[in-house]
């Protein structure tokens, strides 16, 4: 009998949502844009926000005022894309959406090539959602929440 542990797989981080709840907020409304406003939107504690907001800018999409807070962008939001926050946020582990399960039985001839039969599919499936993130840009989001 062969047994095989399968661990099941790591949805993406909500950082990214959360990143581009941000920045959609500091897009329409950068006076009001502290870390204490941008909690309240998205209800959760502004310690999550400052550290979203300290990778995002990082990855130079956003400037921070010192003293009285807030951010604002530091691109236009036509030129930021999805794909760029969700690199931002490291929104998934070791930048793999997708990881196989480890230790499957080499006695087994599907434990054996499992890893090897997945990895390729799974690479591109990733490079495809990557594809679309690409595609969408924080303005495009914008004019939907005006609909």
């Amino acid at each position: 009998m062969v047994t095989t542990v399968v661990r099941q797989l790591k949805q993406i981080s909500t950082r990214f949502s959360i990143a581009v709840h941000a920045l959609s907020l500091i897009a329409t409304n950068p006076a009001e844009c502290t870390g204490d406003y941008i909690a309240g939107s998205v209800n959760t504690n502004p310690v999550v926000i400052r550290r979203i907001i300290g990778m995002l800018k990082k990855a130079g999409l956003v400037d921070v005022r010192p003293g009285v807070g807030g951010a604002s962008l530091r691109q236009d939001p036509e030129r930021i894309t999805l794909l760029d926050v969700y690199r931002a946020v490291n929104a998934a582990e070791d930048d793999h959406l997708f990881r196989i399960h480890e230790n499957s039985n080499i006695d087994c001839p599907v434990g054996q090539n499992i890893e090897n039969v997945l990895r390729t599919e799974l690479e591109q499936a990733q490079a495809l959602m990557e594809q679309r993130l690409a595609q969408t840009s924080i303005a495009q989001l914008l004019a939907k929440f005006a609909r």
